[in-house]
């Protein structure tokens, strides 16, 4: 794995991008929380600088590969399919994350009769196939998606496309990987046991991850508090970092 480290704070900080996607991805936020964080942002296997990376893209396996990497005790922040990692880190007793972000994440990404407010799997298959007849279209698809309803769309949108394919593209063995991560992974289950102060933040006009889907998963959690930003999507990140960065450095402080 790749990671880049940023920031002059004194508050460690370990960033986990979404699918198909890179740690360069969340540069607005982090110039937003510089004087805050000493951040690393990683680049999971099979994805920008990772891209020749042998290790599977697995929760699991990154914990135990970062233990060496990241500072144990880090704030987590976990973006769409990185909250899955940010969760796997929270268990793990090495890495010991003194709190968890999940921004725009959900502990299931598909829909099941208990869990409505996420993707159809019917409409997460349909993607699935896209993806191996037509890999860009496909990705500049998500992309808009991504932003699909923000206030600042158009602006947000250039932002991801110039970013993403800046490190290459990914390895498509590994995007099919985080494809069945997302489409198999259900986490509900482990969240009452996780005593880390936790935030859950939505983008109240996401059209990936429903808010109802944050909300209901701080529920489940015994000290996790869930905040919508108003005007943002999916990648509120991008077009919302002051706000986003906001909410990370009160979780810091509830955390402290």
């Amino acid at each position: 794995m790749s990671i880049a480290t940023s920031g002059r704070g004194p508050t460690p900080l370990v960033l986990i991008h979404g699918w198909a996607m890179h740690g360069g991805i969340f540069a607005p936020l982090l110039d937003a929380l510089a004087d805050d964080f000493t951040a690393y942002a990683v680049d999971l296997p099979g994805h920008g600088h990772a891209r020749d990376s042998t290790l599977p893209l697995q929760p699991d396996a990154v914990c135990t590969a970062l233990r060496t990497r990241v500072p144990t005790g880090a704030v987590w922040l976990g973006w769409s399919l990185g909250g899955l990692f940010a969760l796997a880190a929270a268990r793990d007793a090495v890495l010991a994350p003194r709190a968890l972000a999940l921004l725009s994440s959900t502990p299931r990404f598909v829909q099941a009769p208990d869990w409505p407010q996420a993707m159809p799997l019917a409409e997460f298959d349909a993607f699935a196939l896209a993806l191996v007849a037509d890999y860009r279209a496909t990705v500049n698809r998500f992309l808009t998606l991504e932003v699909l309803g923000d206030v600042g769309a158009q602006a947000d949108l250039r932002s991801l496309r110039q970013s993403v394919f800046a490190r290459g593209e990914p390895d498509p063995a590994h995007l099919r990987a985080g494809l069945d991560l997302l489409a198999r992974s259900d986490l509900r289950g482990a969240l009452p046991a996780l005593a880390q102060p936790a935030l859950w933040l939505a983008g109240r006009r996401d059209r990936l991850v429903p808010p109802g889907a944050q909300r209901a998963a701080a529920a489940l959690m015994p000290h996790a508090t869930f905040v919508e930003l108003a005007h943002a999507a999916h990648a509120g990140f991008i077009g919302h970092a002051g706000e986003v960065a906001a909410a990370l450095r009160a979780l810091a402080e509830r955390a402290a």
